[in-house]
C-alpha cells in the first residue's frame, strides 16, 4: 500500500490538495501512479486565469497501460500551471507528491476543501477499493 502524506487532502479520483497560501494545489497520488504505470503525457487543458468545477476534468494523464482525466479537486479559477509536466511527464512517477503537482487553483470557496478526504479516511477508501 502507498504511503499517504498527512497534511494533504484527498479526493476519490486519487487525487490530493494542499493550501498553499489561497490556492489549492493539485496532483495525483501515489496509489494513482501505482495504477497508471509509467506516465507518458500530462495534458492540462485549461489556461491560467480560467475557471475549474469541482468533478469536472481539467485534463487527462496518459501512460504506458491507461489515459486516464485529471479531475478539479474545487471550483475556482486556475492560479499556476505546472509547465514542467508537458516536457518532462516522467517526474509524475519520480516525486508525484512534490515536484509534479499539475494545477493550483484559487477555490471559490475555502470550505470546498473540507468535504475532501484526510489522510486516515483516504487509507480507508483505499483499503476499501481493494477488497
Amino acid at each position: 500500500m502507498s504511503s499517504v502524506p498527512t497534511e494533504l487532502k484527498y479526493t476519490k479520483d486519487h487525487e490530493w490538495t494542499k493550501s498553499d497560501g489561497g490556492d489549492v494545489v493539485v496532483g495525483i497520488t501515489a496509489f494513482a501512479v501505482e495504477q497508471l504505470g509509467d506516465v507518458t503525457l500530462v495534458n492540462v487543458d485549461v489556461k491560467v486565469g480560467d475557471t475549474v468545477t469541482a468533478g469536472k476534468a481539467f485534463g487527462s494523464i496518459e501512460s504506458v497501460k491507461t489515459l486516464s482525466d485529471l479531475v478539479a479537486p474545487v471550483s475556482g479559477k486556475v492560479a499556476r500551471i505546472n509547465a514542467d509536466l508537458e516536457k518532462s511527464p516522467e517526474l509524475v512517477n519520480e516525486d508525484c507528491y512534490g515536484k509534479a503537482w499539475m494545477i493550483a487553483i484559487k477555490a471559490d470557496d475555502a470550505a470546498q476543501l473540507s468535504a475532501l478526504m484526510d489522510s486516515n479516511a483516504y487509507g480507508e477508501y483505499l483499503k476499501a477499493a481493494a477488497h
